[in-house]
């Protein structure tokens, strides 16, 4: 009788912690088990954001830069031990896509003929809304004072629009044979403009008792869903966002819990 193997894929693995972290979530705001919070703050977020996407077959790419801004909400619900524990939520515009790297097949850029001055380029920049919702765990000071904190949860995106800046011209072939004959993503609009997958950040927190919350952050975001479509008869298995931000975060306090002993 034949054993029957099972294997679990890196994209299913990711569809358990999102669940994990939901469950997380759920159970910190429905049980206090530890030093009670109540506390609420609001601010701003922006930084710099670089992408790329995860292309099957693949396409060689740089990182894409673009910029990252938006909204944060943090709700602390307690202290357990020695970890601060909260949910923070954001809503944010971010510009991704990706740059292509287009390279001959000795590995130099390539040019037209009749352009030697200009190697061939290629970027799709994609203008989003994202929207995480994570669960933060918190080491340090509170109220006055450093704290480090690291945080892991969803994240929905829902695209705007996008823009193409390319020299290609169609018809045109450069003075040396490209090292990638993957070409099809470059004239295919996005056709999955829903995207999801899973955010993961680490940082440090100042805070004062009265000019608020100074954050900086560093987050790495991983697509579960594609641009593209991947049924058998679609060219692209694959195509999922990665994305590397670094954020700065300002928050201010709405309401704080009533309690002398936080430091």
């Amino acid at each position: 009788m034949k054993k029957l193997k099972l294997t679990i894929s890196a994209t299913q693995k990711c569809r358990y912690i999102l669940i994990l972290t939901g469950l997380v979530i759920a159970t910190r705001l429905s049980a206090q088990v530890g030093d009670y919070r109540n506390e609420f703050a609001i601010g701003v977020n922006g930084g710099m954001m670089m992408s790329s996407v995860g292309f099957s077959p693949r396409v060689p790419q740089k990182q894409l830069a673009g910029l990252s801004g938006g909204i944060t909400l943090r709700y602390t619900c307690e202290k357990y031990f020695k970890s601060i524990c909260a949910v923070v939520a954001e809503v944010n515009y971010v510009q991704t896509g990706w740059k292509e790297d287009i390279l001959d097949v000795n590995d130099n850029p390539c040019f037209y003929a009749d352009d030697p001055d200009h190697p061939l380029y290629y970027e799709r920049k994609m203008n989003y809304v994202q929207i995480p919702v994570m669960a933060r765990l918190g080491w340090g000071r509170e109220r006055n004072g450093l704290q480090g904190f690291f945080q892991l949860g969803p994240q929905v995106g829902f695209f705007l629009n996008e823009k193409t800046n390319t020299n290609l011209v169609k018809g045109y072939e450069p003075t040396e044979q490209r090292a990638s004959y993957i070409t099809a993503q470059d004239t295919m609009a996005v056709e999955n403009k829903f995207d999801y997958g899973i955010a993961v950040g680490a940082g440090m927190e100042y805070s004062h008792p009265k000019l608020g919350h100074f954050l900086l952050e560093g987050r790495y975001y991983y697509g579960l869903g594609n641009i593209f479509g991947n049924t058998k008869s679609d060219y692209f298995g694959k195509s999922n966002f990665g994305q590397i931000v670094v954020k700065l975060t300002y928050l201010f306090d709405v309401f704080k819990t009533n309690n002398s002993k936080i430091k």
